[in-house]
């Protein structure tokens, strides 16, 4: 999952190919440094292509979907087939439900260090809310933070203590 951010606020939440078609409808900005994307899992500061999107034919690759082989036994099959949206779509539910259940708390620490700091490294008491991520401190995190641009802070607040 991508954030967008511009200006201190963001613009867009998605896969790769969604905040890209999301960021290709913006007039021409001002500074290209004011815009800057997320990796949500890691904190770092990602580039995308905003070139045009290129025709595409079967499937999902706009989406990043990407067809491999998955071996599982009748049983396995017929319960994903009758969930929502068929097999595929509750295997990535799975998946995603177990990612986000699965991180360590100093994982996400990390995360929203690397986001902040990038982000957020000028901003007032940077430092001090940096010291409660670790601290496991949300409120100490809030209180620090009060005066930041509340995307910025929320954002930071989901990353390191989940949402």
């Amino acid at each position: 999952m991508l954030s967008a951010f511009y200006k201190h606020e963001r613009i867009a939440r998605g896969v790769e190919a969604e905040v890209a078609a999301m960021l290709r409808e913006l007039p021409p900005l001002d500074r290209a440094s004011d815009l800057m994307v997320f990796d949500d899992e890691t904190g770092r500061e990602v580039d995308i292509d905003l070139r045009p999107a290129p025709p595409t034919g079967r499937g999902r690759p706009a989406l990043g979907v990407v067809a491999r082989e998955v071996t599982l036994l009748p049983r396995h099959w017929s319960w994903l087939n009758a969930q929502r949206g068929g097999a595929s779509a509750a295997i990535r539910r799975l998946v995603d439900e177990a990612r986000a259940g699965a991180r360590p708390a100093k994982d996400m620490h990390d995360t929203a260090f690397r986001f902040l700091t990038a982000i957020a490294g000028d901003l007032p008491k940077f430092e001090d809310a940096v010291r409660e991520i670790y601290l496991g401190n949300r409120v100490g995190y809030d209180h620090f933070t009060h005066g930041w641009p509340t995307a910025i802070r929320d954002h930071g607040r989901e990353l390191a203590f989940g949402a």
